[in-house]
């Protein structure tokens, strides 16, 4: 336990003990959080509480220098936040007296990180089958290579943006069927699409790919990502070369990076992938999934109170972050400190657990009913996605805080 108070209900235990970033007086800052207090770990520094060789980099105005440094400097600053903030701690009163205990209400997350590149992936085998079926039948789902590597394209840095960012619907090149020329116009099919996200740390040099062991070692930690989606632009717009403006206006993620360390205790292992087997450099020899349960809700102008669409598990990924990450690299991808990874639509082999709108409403065939008797196929403006992901522990649980975003209406 620590000294600072919390409930068994909340995503910030000392177990967690996540990193961020929050606005103060004096600028940007990196924090951590426990329960609902948050803490100001560049305070902690320039008070002399942390003087690990790690400490000097958590008083920059991003987690950048400190991704780069590595697991030993994580897992030791990690080490001596735990032991600081503990119950019993003989640091109590001076932590207490540095100021850096704020209340989270009162505290603004800002993007923890600068993010040079962001991939997305397309991991899951259920979201993958039930995309497929939909556009090219079920004996055809799933297209060959997709057993083979992890399928993903490069996205869109600049507009990776922090929990409570509003979102404005898109605009684009847009064709109603194969018979009519295309319209430039506002996005009628806007989706969410429910994904984890992973910052890299120490990443590889040009020219030196990563094994699957160094790719989980260079992983600093997790976030949630709703990586939003307009589906009309996106089928006009995608052959041959794949996502593009349909993906590039906005990616939501939640404001605290939850560690690789931390969820060490919710590693399971993945699917066999022996039919067919994975090439060598894709082998794993410990389990490098998780089983974190994930949520989205949708509320808007006609749906008061937020209503749960999709109950998902990151387990579910047929694709490891460590495989996605190593695959990424083979060809000698320099990846850096800060670069953010997608999951890639995390769906299961149920219809709740199914983590985009375009299969719930199964490309437009269906109402996704809410509990008030309104309905949706996709997002309306005005409405309010809040994602939410924990891995529940004996006792405990660890979270990732909301992935929050509004859909405001088309510029005009």
């Amino acid at each position: 336990m620590s000294f600072i108070a919390y409930t068994p209900e909340t995503d910030f235990p000392i177990q967690n003990l996540p990193w961020g970033v929050v606005a103060t007086p004096a600028g940007p800052a990196v924090a951590t959080r426990v329960g609902d207090t948050v803490v100001n770990v560049k305070v902690l520094v320039e008070s002399g509480l942390l003087k690990g060789d790690y400490a000097a980099s958590l008083t920059e105005t991003t987690l950048n220098s400190f991704m780069a440094l590595g697991k030993a400097s994580w897992s030791q600053a990690r080490k001596d936040l735990t032991a600081l903030l503990a119950a019993g701690s003989a640091s109590e009163a001076a932590v207490r007296d540095s100021g850096a205990l704020l209340d989270a209400s009162a505290v603004q997350p800002l993007m923890p990180a600068r993010v040079g590149d962001y991939t997305d992936f397309y991991s899951s085998r259920d979201h993958a089958t039930n995309v497929g079926t939909m556009f090219r039948g079920k004996d055809n789902a799933l297209q060959p290579n997709w057993l083979h590597l992890p399928v993903g394209y490069h996205g869109r840095a600049s507009s990776v943006v922090p929990s409570g960012t509003d979102v404005r619907r898109p605009k684009g090149q847009l064709r109603a069927s194969d018979d009519v020329p295309p319209t430039h116009g506002a996005c009628r099919l806007l989706d969410y699409e429910v994904e984890m996200g992973f910052f890299v740390g120490t990443g590889n040099k040009l020219g030196d790919p990563m094994t699957v062991q160094q790719a989980k070692d260079s992983i600093f930690g997790y976030v949630i990502l709703n990586d939003w989606s307009a589906r009309d632009i996106q089928k006009w717009e995608y052959v041959p070369l794949g996502p593009f403006g349909a993906k590039n206006f906005a990616s939501t993620i939640s404001p605290w990076i939850v560690t690789a360390e931390a969820l060490e205790p919710f590693a399971v292992a993945g699917p066999t992938q022996e039919d067919p087997p994975v090439l060598d450099y894709l082998k794993e020899s410990q389990p490098s999934h998780f089983s974190i349960d994930i949520t989205a809700a949708v509320h808007g102008n006609d749906v008061a109170e937020p209503h749960v669409i999709t109950k998902t598990n990151m387990r579910h990924l047929y694709w490891s972050t460590a495989q996605m990450l190593a695959h990424h690299s083979v060809t000698g991808c320099n990846m850096q400190p800060g670069d953010l990874l997608g999951t890639g639509t995390i769906s299961g082999p149920e219809k709740e657990a199914w983590g985009s709108m375009l299969e719930l409403c199964w490309r437009g065939q269906e109402e996704i009913p809410f509990p008030n008797g309104a309905t949706r196929k996709f997002l309306k403006d005005g409405d309010t996605v809040t994602m939410a992901a924990h891995a529940q522990g004996n006792g405990f649980r660890i979270g990732f805080g909301e992935c929050v975003g509004k859909v405001l209406p088309a510029h005009e």
